[in-house]
């Protein structure tokens, strides 16, 4: 098995504001203005959610043809469910998200069956996701400086 490290840095801009970087891109997180940002951009569980979004729309733009779907078009749109008291620091309140709801909306010249089981395949393919749910080992390192 050959292990790919794949590496993303994130960089404090002042306030509430982060510089997201990885392979030389870049994009900003935010949060709302009524939580102390100054929305400017997505927050970090929405960018989670984009990026499960993305990662199913190029599972399925990778494998369409293979699979033998006729797509003219698709959407992808993701709704995660968040208890709004969760950092107030209340016993038995999940912090992250409780619910993740994935809606495809697809034009393609296939059967109900066909789309269904394309939707399948997407869903155990997709590496966001898998990661999500089969939850990876986590390290931390500190250099306190």
């Amino acid at each position: 098995m050959v292990k790919q490290v794949l590496k993303a840095e994130v960089e404090s801009l002042g306030g509430l504001q982060l510089k997201c970087s990885a392979r030389g891109f870049d994009f900003l997180i935010d949060e709302p203005e009524n939580v102390g940002g100054s929305n400017q951009a997505m927050n970090p569980l929405e960018a989670l959610l984009c990026s499960l979004g993305a990662c199913k729309m190029m599972v399925a733009r990778f494998f369409y043809q293979a699979q033998q779907i006729n797509l003219h078009s698709m959407k992808v749109e993701m709704l995660g469910e968040i208890d709004s008291e969760r950092l107030k620091g209340l016993e038995g309140i999940k912090v992250g998200f409780s619910k993740i709801t994935t809606h495809y909306t697809i034009k393609a010249d296939n059967t109900a069956e066909e789309i269904q089981a394309f939707i399948s395949f997407i869903e155990q393919t997709c590496p966001v996701k898998d990661t999500i749910v089969n939850t990876p080992e986590f390290e931390i390192k500190i250099d306190a400086i």
